[in-house]
């Protein structure tokens, strides 16, 4: 049997909260509650560990999943969190791992899942990844992109499907060069500008999610010759430029779609979404 499976990955902001207020993160719930993701990763779920990761807890009860992980960014305060859900009904959650701890500046979360009607054929296994990168420097993403290369093909004990979803931080290889006197202090170049031996500025540094691609992690934009539209830009008045931060990489399967969904200023990111083909055994040649 072929069906489709929803991937989504989103930062909300502050985990969604105002102070003590989660109005926003209400409004979010209802946003990704119509979504209707199989899986789900969430950056920024800032204070989700509060009364027992309740509001984790909360967040898979309205949205009809269950939490596969929850950790805290390795630098900072400790209240940042990296979340990563599945739909039970749909998916089983075989093994999880919190991995690369100390060395993420946020954290990387890995899941074994399978398709519920896969029984305990691991030949529809998938393999789901969950990260948020760095956003101090391109030097940094790239030495946190370096361990999810090994996924991006043949590897021990790994499926042949796979999905890494996340905020990456990173523009994608294809977004304009801004016009950075304009568009960015200059302060605040060091973000996303390479930088030469000597301290000199260079272009735009795509270099995470270009070693990603080239390491074979395929980009569904490639995948359904269709770009989606920019997740960050309209939110900060001294971040104008429309970059694609926030990326769907796969694996091993087919795409139907890939596209990001505008979300007014609920976070600084809007969502983006990747509907995958997810064959299961009745549809699967012998």
């Amino acid at each position: 049997m072929t069906a489709t499976l929803r991937a989504v990955t989103w930062n909300l902001y502050l985990g969604g909260l105002d102070g003590h207020v989660q109005t926003r993160l209400d409004a979010q719930l209802d946003i990704l509650a119509d979504l209707a993701p199989d899986v789900l990763a969430l950056q920024e779920c800032t204070n989700w560990d509060v009364n027992g990761e309740q509001r984790l807890l909360d967040t898979a009860h309205r949205l009809g999943m269950a939490p596969a992980l929850m950790a805290p960014s390795s630098i900072g305060d400790g209240r940042n969190f990296t979340a990563l859900l599945y739909r039970p009904s749909r998916l089983r959650l075989l093994a999880r791992r919190v991995m690369g701890a100390g060395v993420f500046h946020h954290a990387l979360l890995r899941a074994l899942l399978r398709p519920v009607e896969a029984g305990d054929d691991d030949r529809f296994d998938l393999l789901t990844l969950a990260t948020h990168l760095s956003y101090t420097d391109g030097d940094t993403r790239l030495r946190e992109a370096r361990w999810l290369t090994d996924y991006a093909g043949d590897f021990p004990q790994v499926p042949a499907r796979a999905l890494l979803m996340g905020d990456l931080n990173c523009p994608h290889p294809n977004d304009p060069t801004p016009d950075w006197e304009q568009d960015h202090p200059r302060n605040m170049w060091p973000r996303y500008r390479s930088i030469g031996a000597a301290g000199q500025w260079g272009g735009l540094d795509t270099r995470a999610v270009r070693v990603l691609l080239n390491s074979g992690w395929q980009d569904p934009e490639t995948l359904t010759d269709t770009p989606k539209t920019h997740t960050v830009g309209d939110y900060w008045a001294n971040e104008p430029p429309k970059y694609r931060l926030d990326h769907i990489l796969t694996r091993g399967l087919a795409v139907k779609s890939y596209y990001t969904q505008e979300t007014g200023r609920l976070s600084d990111h809007y969502p983006s979404i990747c509907d995958v083909v997810l064959d299961t055994p009745k549809g699967a040649a012998a």
